[in-house]
């Protein structure tokens, strides 16, 4: 599965891990991308979607 947001577009990112001596290291960050069902323009859809979105979804169809 790609690790990339199908809505907003979260990929991920790249930095330095840095240690207690402040040696830098590569290291990843990567979103947190589930497979879920929307509804997307009055069709069901599955997407790959990272959980902020999801939760944003919800609080939006509730309200």
């Amino acid at each position: 599965m790609r690790r990339r947001c199908e809505l907003c577009g979260k990929g991920v990112a790249f930095g330095h891990k840095v240690s207690h001596s402040n040696r830098k290291t590569n290291r990843t960050w990567k979103p947190n991308v589930q497979k879920t069902t929307l509804h997307v323009n009055g069709a069901t859809r599955r997407v790959n979607a990272c959980t902020e979105c999801i939760r944003t979804l919800q609080k939006r169809a509730s309200a």
